[in-house]
């Protein structure tokens, strides 16, 4: 007799490996998924999803994945228990700053961590137990500048405008490939369909880029742009919408600054501009006045523009942009999302700080905190500079610094030469694979799912939890869990008294992410609030809605919303304002800049099927042609001597990586491009599939010392590099230290 068939079920959850939060239908059989497809019913996504959706069942099941925790020792990875792991990871580190100081333990975050309630609710409670000033995530190599210019014009790290592209009729795109990334601090499910809405309705999308990238090929207009420029073209633009006479309407009963802007303004023509952007002067005072002429209108820059060393100069001058405009706070324009479970005035214990800056700097360099946390350019220095202070014990969560960040060889060398090390992290990958011990969490199909930040920059307001899928294996444990279980071993270890240490754990341990949930929907804007008879959201009621909710469009909501002092919108910051000069001698008005003749301008780039470096251990998503290659101009591949498909060396002024050649007029003269994520060869890997698609890391040739003087973040795009055929070199190559001049 046959077995009988497992029993199907059908699960409808929120795609959580990107921003766009989109729905999906999910078929189960027992404990496999049998067809990942997307939600017609949910009202944000509407049945979209891109390829990466359908990954979630190889990743639930990859065999790559480690289940349980491991400790290395000299003849491999052993497993230990959970008692013992986690025992072990507490008194190591505790050890450590006993002996050293509470700031020699350091702590990297990854992105994965904003994917994960249930991490974003707990892990500040471990944070806090460590008391380490060094604390860094991938913040400060992606979004960094947007935090700083919101936190100095609206009062509140998190009060990002986010571009209203479904009513708009101009959309001017800097830096941003929304068809690759799916929307990026812009959350919007389908951006293809958004983009050609915006021209069906008779309006226009512009794309200023170094890179004809996907958005740019469906655009009604591209620009290249050289990069490390955007800051000093947008100053042009906003040259001539001030001389076009500013338009702040409702905004100017609480907006502070116009008059200093426009005085900042004055000598940034757009012929000045033109001489360094490569963007005719003729065509910017077009586009600025076809921008001011838009019934609406909105200026959005992402990566691009932030990954520069005027990253925070550049969102700041898009937002003063919009002010003057009139398209800030507007239908339309620029606007700002109010989330059911609120991060910026909810409840203060649910609440993110609002930010800060300086309160501390790093050791080595002296670089300044923003939010808590230090630019993660300066950890290799920290860690490998002897002294007091030194780091010499780190944690890492759902992050690959080796591959994500700044100078990886360095980090390599000193991830290599710490006391100890554990990572939160379900592989062993260029960076993990130097911890003592790895603590595995569980899968995402095995924990609910929230979007506690990407409703907050999503282009509606929307909400929805999605139940786990599947039941964790036994002796498994949470991010959060495991969080929670080091901050009360650390406690004890310390002695903390009832009140400090075993109350809260025990508090936390039973109210656990989907109670603290539960209260800050109840608590938040569409909750039950200070009526407790008005019905309103809550988690039992979100979860008998598993599409999820529609809570409407952005609606206008400044002043109220403001955080800053009178509610006043800030539009020129002291620090902002201080940092215009440096711009001014970074591209005097006389020339530009100066570069040596053989040296070209890297810049990376994102594919969709692309996101996080683990993502590459799945096979249907690195099927198909290679996309780890050098994209070369046909000028100057013939300048260079170099063929589509030949090994090309890349070289800076931390280290070199080697390449095959793509021949496109994708990218402008004078331009190269990588993709990131990639660099899979290191020795110790135990991912098969993204080993044999290995790449190289364009963070092998990106430089720790260039970044953002205003917060930090570092400066990606736009890092000089020569290029040469690998079959002219010598037959023997020496690592290359020097800097480019």
């Amino acid at each position: 007799m046959s077995p009988s068939p497992s029993p199907s079920a059908v699960h409808f959850r929120t795609c959580n490996l990107c921003e766009a939060m989109c729905g999906l239908r999910i078929e189960t059989a027992g404990d496999r998924v049998t067809s990942i497809r997307g939600d017609d019913e949910d009202p944000f996504s509407q049945g979209h999803i891109c390829p990466k959706a359908v990954a979630l069942q190889d990743l639930h099941e990859d065999p790559d994945r480690l289940r349980h925790p491991v400790r290395r020792t000299a003849s491999g990875w052993q497993p230990l228990s959970w008692k013992e792991a986690l025992d072990e990871t507490a008194k190591r580190l505790h050890a450590v700053q006993k002996q050293h100081g509470r700031d020699a333990v350091g702590v990297y975050v990854g992105n994965p961590t904003v994917h994960n309630h249930g991490a974003m609710l707990l892990l500040p409670f471990f944070m806090k137990a460590l008391r380490t000033r060094n604390k860094f995530s991938a913040t400060s190599v992606d979004q960094l500048p947007h935090h700083v210019a919101s936190y100095l014009m609206f009062g509140h790290q998190l009060l990002i405008p986010i571009p209203d592209i479904d009513r708009t009729r101009f959309m001017l795109i800097l830096g941003a490939n929304p068809l690759a990334s799916n929307g990026s601090l812009m959350t919007a499910p389908g951006v293809r369909g958004r983009l050609k809405a915006i021209q069906q309705r008779g309006g226009k999308v512009v794309v200023v880029d170094p890179r004809r990238t996907e958005t740019a090929r469906i655009a009604d207009e591209h620009l290249f742009i050289r990069p490390g420029t955007d800051a000093l073209w947008l100053f042009s633009l906003l040259h001539v919408l001030l001389q076009a006479g500013p338009k702040l309407g409702r905004l100017a009963d609480f907006t502070d600054g116009l008059v200093h802007v426009k005085e900042l303004a004055r000598d940034f023509t757009p012929e000045r501009a033109a001489v360094h952007t490569g963007i005719p002067a003729d065509t910017t005072r077009r586009l600025a006045l076809e921008l001011a002429a838009s019934s609406s209108a909105v200026c959005y820059g992402r990566v691009g523009v932030s990954t520069q060393p005027f990253g925070a100069l550049c969102q700041w001058l898009i937002n003063v942009i919009n002010v003057v405009t009139g398209n800030m706070d507007r239908e339309g324009g620029a606007m700002f999302t109010l989330p059911a479970f609120d991060l910026i005035k909810g409840p203060r214990a649910m609440t993110a700080g609002r930010g800060s800056m300086g309160r501390w700097k790093s050791r080595v360099r002296g670089l300044a905190e923003f939010g808590g946390e230090l630019p993660v350019s300066a950890l290799g220095e920290e860690m490998l500079t002897p002294g007091e202070g030194q780091i010499r014990a780190m944690v890492t969560s759902a992050g690959n610094p080796v591959v994500s960040t700044p100078n990886g060889r360095q980090l390599d060398q000193a991830f290599g030469s710490l006391d100890f090390m554990v990572s939160i992290d379900p592989y062993i990958n260029e960076t993990t694979r130097h911890a003592h011990i790895i603590l595995p969490p569980v899968t995402q199909l095995e924990r609910g799912h929230f979007d506690l930040v990407f409703n907050a920059f999503a282009v509606r307001n929307t909400v929805k939890y999605s139940r786990p899928l599947f039941t964790p294996p036994p002796g498994s444990l949470h991010d959060w869990e495991i969080f929670l279980e080091l901050k009360h071993r650390l406690d004890t270890l310390r002695g903390e008294p009832l009140t400090r240490g075993e109350l809260p754990y025990r508090a936390l341990k039973a109210l656990g992410p989907e109670g603290i949930l539960d209260l800050g929907l109840r608590a938040g804007p569409y909750g039950m609030r200070l009526r407790p008879w008005r019905r309103g959201l809550s988690l039992a009621r979100l979860e008998a809605q598993p599409h999820g909710v529609d809570l409407g469009p952005l609606q206008p909501c400044l002043p109220e919303r403001l955080v800053t002092r009178g509610r006043r919108l800030q539009l020129a910051p002291e620090p902002l304002v201080a940092d215009v000069d440096r711009l001014r001698q970074a591209f005097p008005a006389a020339a530009p800049a100066s570069v040596s003749e053989d040296a070209l301008l890297l810049i990376g780039r994102r594919h969709v099927r692309d996101n996080n470096s683990w993502m590459h251990n799945v096979p249907r998503l690195v099927s198909g042609k290679p996309r780890c290659t050098l994209m070369v101009h046909p000028d100057d591949a013939r300048r260079l001597g170099l063929e589509e498909g030949q090994e090309a060396l890349v070289t800076s002024r931390v280290g070199e990586v080697k390449a095959p050649v793509n021949v496109t007029d994708e990218v402008m003269p004078g331009v190269v491009s990588l993709p990131h994520g990639y660099g899979h060869g290191r020795q110790g890997i135990q991912m098969q599939v993204a080993g044999a698609h290995a790449g190289v890391s364009i963070n092998d040739v990106t430089d720790d010392q260039v970044l953002d003087a205003i917060g930090g973040n570092a400066a990606f795009s736009g890092i000089q590099v020569r290029v040469q055929p690998v079959q002219s070199m010598s037959t023997t190559v020496q690592p290359r230290q020097s800097a480019i001049e």
